[in-house]
């Protein structure tokens, strides 16, 4: 959740404190700034953020002359803070956060709850640069304050229990987000009542957490439970209901369910398309997302016209250098990579790479992940000591933003053990693949579904170097874990029974190594050739 145009929520309360505190400014000069701030946020609502730039930057010039502990203009800054943060420019957006806070804690001292919104709002910015450390204690000071001013049941204080919750979630920190998340979800539902649909965006958080821990049938009920409050509280057209569904959709093709995510695709885009324009982000984003569907299903031409279409859209709405264009690059890129077209991969791949650098800096989580999808496809060329650098350089820049213990971390760890692999550098891929399970099995749990690819890579290590008494029991447990998350029919199941196979007949035990066989061949018949891409960094 955001705390959007701190302005327009406390609009009363700064205009009656302003009135008493203020005596120097004219009558003629305070409607004014009234005026231009009032129509600035009705801008930042219709989503004409040019507009509302030139607003809050002409607000702001009236507001300097207020003193620097006057509430306005803290309530200015912040307010041109967030307009820029929801644009992506967060360089300029975080100096004005910070001397919003100053500006605060001037006026009203530390604890004042009109403080809260601007600490979450940087700890936000913080939280979509990767810098989580920093937006650890700004989202706890934030959640202090509140529960000093509010009642346990206020919408706000579960709303900074949110947000630490979130960040959480991105760090790993499971239980830790499992509990606030939780505690979140009580909060809105004592605060709101249980069929609010207020109780549809903490359901939504705690159901992406579970989802990232693999438990899909917790994750299921939650999304469902929240589609269903929502159409009886807002209708059945409304956004808010299609942004649920495509959640719901997302979880279901990641676990391979294409029958079951696509009307469910189908349906958020249609409500989407009636209530924004063409190029609007969010009916974009549908377009995508049934762009992965059709490519999960092996239409890739299909998938490209989709990719294309958001690409051109985004473009003509946003600009050439935006970094919402990454999206549909990368989808392009991974969906040319797959089909051999190395070269066109790899122009979008350094595009998108160019974009994020440029946007976000050189060591963002982003700018890592589009290193990783660089150094995939080099490896796919065979091309491994380019790949390996630039695996390194991705690992770096994760460890420095997420610690040395977070799954995103071991899944750098386990690209670089295959690439020794690749390379026959067995004794450092071991120890490459070994660091990555510790970690996984540490932070995500014994039986979660990125584990089961570590034990696979593993097992698949030790058969080739003949330590087949190692390997089986590590394919054993793989198997047992795709099976109970996945289920038996699942592509990543027909993996991990052909690798298991291949151990059977070098140790001498050919019939169960064709049933294995054919029960492998039977899955891969049924399903898509196309691999689902699940976009998460824990599988």
């Amino acid at each position: 959740m955001k705390d959007f145009a701190l302005w327009l929520s406390r609009v009363g309360a700064l205009l009656c404190t302003c009135a008493f505190a203020i005596l120097s400014i004219s009558m003629a000069q305070q409607p004014s700034w009234d005026v231009i701030m009032s129509a600035a946020g009705k801008a930042y609502q219709d989503r004409n953020f040019s507009e509302a730039e030139k607003l809050y930057a002409s607000a702001l010039q009236q507001a300097e002359s207020f003193g620097a502990a006057d509430p306005r203009l803290a309530a200015n800054l912040n307010n041109l803070a967030e307009l820029y943060r929801q644009r992506d420019r967060f360089r300029e957006a975080e100096p004005l956060y910070k001397r919003s806070i100053e500006v605060w804690e001037k006026a009203r001292g530390g604890q004042d709850p009109s403080l809260a919104p601007v600490l979450s709002n940087l700890g936000e910015l913080y939280l979509e640069t990767g810098r989580y450390p920093r937006a650890e204690p700004l989202f706890k000071r934030a959640l202090a304050i509140r529960e000093a001013a509010y009642s346990a049941e206020d919408p706000r204080i579960a709303a900074s229990v949110s947000l630490l919750g979130e960040l959480y979630r991105l760090q790993g920190r499971f239980a830790e987000a499992e509990t606030l998340l939780k505690r979140s979800l009580d909060a809105e539902e004592k605060g709101s009542g249980p069929a609010s649909a207020a109780l549809a965006t903490p359901l939504s958080n705690l159901a992406e957490l579970y989802r990232a821990m693999n438990r899909y049938r917790e994750a299921e009920e939650l999304y469902s439970r929240a589609i269903s409050i929502q159409e009886k509280a807002l209708g059945p057209e409304h956004p808010d209901v299609a942004v649920t569904l495509n959640d719901l959709a997302e979880l279901y093709r990641n676990e391979g369910k294409l029958a079951e995510a696509e009307p469910l695709y189908r349906r958020s885009l249609a409500i989407r398309e009636k209530a924004f324009p063409p190029g609007d982000t969010r009916v974009t984003t549908a377009i995508n997302n049934l762009g992965l569907l059709r490519e999960a299903q092996g239409n890739n031409t299909d998938a490209e016209l989709h990719f294309r279409r958001v690409l051109d859209l985004r473009e003509k709405a946003l600009g050439a250098m935006h970094p919402d264009l990454a999206v549909p690059l990368i989808n392009l890129a991974e969906l040319y990579k797959n089909q051999g077209k190395y070269s066109g991969a790899e122009r979008l791949y350094k595009r998108t790479l160019d974009i994020r650098e440029a946007a976000y800096g050189p060591e963002h989580p982003d700018v890592a992940a589009s290193l990783v999808n660089l150094a995939q496809l080099k490896q796919a060329r065979k091309k491994y000591g380019e790949a390996i650098d630039l695996q390194q350089r991705a690992l770096a820049i994760r460890e420095k933003a997420f610690g040395p213990e977070h799954p995103v971390v071991a899944s750098s760890l386990n690209n670089l053990g295959e690439l020794n692999f690749a390379r026959k550098n067995y004794m450092e891929a071991a120890a490459l693949y070994q660091r990555a399970l510790a970690i996984r099995e540490k932070a995500l749990g014994p039986e979660h579904r990125a584990v089961a690819q570590s034990l696979h890579d593993l097992g698949d290590l030790y058969r080739i170097e003949g330590r087949y008494s190692e390997a089986e029991p590590l394919y054993v447990r793989a198997l047992a874990i795709r099976e109970k998350i996945l289920g038996k029919d699942h592509p990543d199941v027909a993996a991990l029974l052909e690798s298991y196979a291949a151990l059977l007949r070098q140790t001498g035990r050919p019939t169960k190594a064709e049933d294995l066989e054919l029960r492998a061949k039977q899955i891969r018949a049924e399903s898509p050739k196309t691999p689902t891409r699940t976009g998460s960094p824990y599988t």
